[in-house]
């Protein structure tokens, strides 16, 4: 091997080492902030619910109420219920979303819960249909300002049917006042609804953390990489002496 020959080896190894120990780097600040995520959301959750107010006074200051515990009370409008597909142990179906008139006429979009896709007509559901005045204790969730990636289907507002979760394009198929409608979005607990449909406690709180695994990956590969790459060097040396 000619001396311009090693000297490029010699660089593309150290290059490559360097691409691979960096993302490695990266996948521990990665750790870091999950980690993180994880503690705060737990903490979050097991918190006392908050009021209505307070929650919409922290989420004008930082925009994130995600997960939040809230209790709130209200008449349910079932006039204007949405559908978010989605599943639910294994079951193809919808979350009921809707419409609470508070006291301040105000509303807030509330995920009642799961129906199965057999159940999505209320007229199925009379029991459930809950009249009256009702306090709900749930969690907040943040608003969507775009669909999260070209592959889920759009919303079809006519049909109040919905596949993400766009605050502004559910408003408009209730025909709420979007000055009135509560910023972020409502998921009842298990206890809103006892024994009939839609059922509540729902909500999903789960954030996978593979970052370790990766880093190890990563910073496994810069190693081989240099090793493999100081042995090549050192055997064409050796053949060549």
């Amino acid at each position: 091997m000619s001396a311009l020959s090693r000297f490029i080896l010699i660089v593309c190894v150290l290059a490559a080492t360097a691409v691979l120990a960096c993302l490695g780097a990266w996948q521990v600040q990665r750790l870091q902030w999950k980690e993180a995520l994880i503690a705060d959301v737990t903490a979050r959750v097991k918190s006392p619910p908050s009021t209505l107010p307070e929650l919409a006074v922290q989420y004008a200051e930082t925009g994130d109420v995600d997960y939040a515990p809230v209790s709130l009370s209200g008449t349910f409008d079932h006039s204007r219920e949405l559908y978010f597909f989605t599943t639910h142990d294994g079951q193809s179906g919808w979350s009921v979303f809707t419409p609470l008139v508070l006291d301040s006429g105000n509303v807030a979009l509330v995920n009642r819960g799961f129906v199965p896709a057999q159940l999505k007509d209320p007229a199925l559901r009379r029991q459930g249909q809950t009249a009256g005045k009702v306090t709900i204790t749930g969690l907040a969730r943040n608003p969507l300002f775009e669909k999260p990636n070209s592959m889920i289907p759009d919303n079809d507002v006519g049909q109040r049917q919905f596949f993400w979760k766009s605050m502004g394009d559910m408003a408009l198929a209730a025909g709420l006042e979007p000055d009135a409608l509560v910023p972020f979005f409502i998921d009842a607990d298990a206890t809103e609804n006892p024994g009939g449909w839609p059922r509540g406690g729902t909500t999903i709180i789960s954030f996978p953390n593979n970052h370790l695994q990766y880093a190890i990956t990563w910073f496994g590969l810069a190693i081989a990489c240099l090793g493999v790459g100081g042995w090549f060097l050192f055997s064409s040396r050796h053949a060549r002496a």
